[in-house]
């Protein structure tokens, strides 16, 4: 049987109890595959790989070892939560890397989705293994792989073309011998959610939007570069914002913004204003292979339209996607 098949006669878990059958087995699998070694986790922060760290916690305590990356990719105030977080509140070991210089600068003018993925993959991989090397008694690499993940990217071993390559640490140095974990691979996003919330994580953290391992990098379409990353930040948090407060956050399963590399006409202080278009991205979905699109309120999209075009520097106009999944990816790139 291949492991990296979810087998047709697995139930999909719904349910407390069938989530916490799945974490007792899972708990008894680790501790078997891992015994008293360390683990180092990929720690972003979102719903997959707090799972997976609230899980690991719970199988091995102390041995398992957070790294939080921030690759300047991240959403506003993204990082400093986590350290709040996993380090303040669930008392992780946890280790923070501010490594933004050394993302943006092998980003710079690069815009192949593609090429960006496999640049911040690869240096996530430089990072870990750099941390990796300080550390003693580590011999296993967690992530917070999911089945859509594997869905998606074994299409390019079959011989057809993958959707796209997903953001999971893999190709690492062979002195390092690291083996994976990988708990959740076989869960759907939903899934995951109920096992995270039988896991006892709150709730704001399980239901936290998901949010790709490139971050920001495949939002910031085309090239990326500062001044447009941090208008897309910004954009992205008056949107968050306004979804709160207009009791949007959990209607909507995943909602963003993307700002694409060109400019048009506007008017700003009587003057002509070329600036970025923002574009709103709203879905809903229950396993991400496929997605609707949530009717917003006019008044609502009126608000944020208003707020980001008059609080975000650079931006002069303000977008909403209307297309499902299929013929669009919930991402852009």
């Amino acid at each position: 049987m291949n492991p990296n098949v979810r087998p047709e006669t697995m139930a999909r878990i719904t349910t407390p109890a069938l989530a916490n059958a799945f974490i007792e087995e899972q708990i008894a699998a680790v501790r078997a595959q891992v015994g008293d070694k360390k683990v180092l986790l990929a720690l972003s922060g979102g719903v997959d790989s707090s799972v997976v760290a609230a899980l690991l916690i719970k199988a091995i305590g102390k041995q398992l070892v957070c790294v939080h990356v921030n690759h300047g990719l991240m959403r506003k105030n993204e990082s400093e939560n986590v350290v709040e977080v996993f380090q303040n509140q669930l008392d992780a070991n946890l280790i923070y890397v501010d490594a933004t210089d050394r993302f943006l600068d092998l980003l710079a003018g690069v815009s192949d989705p593609e090429r960006k993925r496999k640049i911040i993959g690869a240096e996530f991989i430089n990072v870990f293994v750099d941390e990796a090397r300080k550390l003693e008694g580590i011999e296993y690499l967690a992530q917070g792989t999911i089945y859509p993940d594997i869905l998606e990217s074994i299409k390019q071993a079959e011989g057809k073309k993958a959707v796209k390559s997903h953001h999971n640490v893999g190709g690492l140095p062979e002195d390092l011998k690291f083996e994976l974990v990988e708990p959740i691979k076989l869960l759907y996003k939903d899934e995951v959610r109920v096992v995270g919330e039988a896991l006892g994580l709150p709730h704001a953290m399980v239901y936290r939007q998901p949010f790709p391992g490139p971050g920001l990098g495949v939002r910031c379409l085309g090239a990326i570069t500062r001044d447009r990353l941090h208008a897309l930040r910004e954009a992205d948090a008056i949107l968050r914002e306004e979804f709160d407060l207009n009791g949007l956050a959990e209607k909507v399963w995943q909602y963003f913004v993307v700002i694409p590399d060109i400019k048009s006409v506007g008017v700003k202080d009587d003057s002509r204003y070329e600036g970025w278009p923002a574009i709103i991205r709203a879905v809903n979905t229950k396993d991400a292979m496929s997605a609707t699109i949530e009717e917003i309120p006019y008044a609502v999209l009126h608000k944020i339209t208003a707020r980001i075009t008059n609080e975000v520097e650079g931006i002069n106009r303000v977008l909403y996607d209307l297309t499902p999944k299929p013929t669009g990816t919930i991402e852009w790139e």
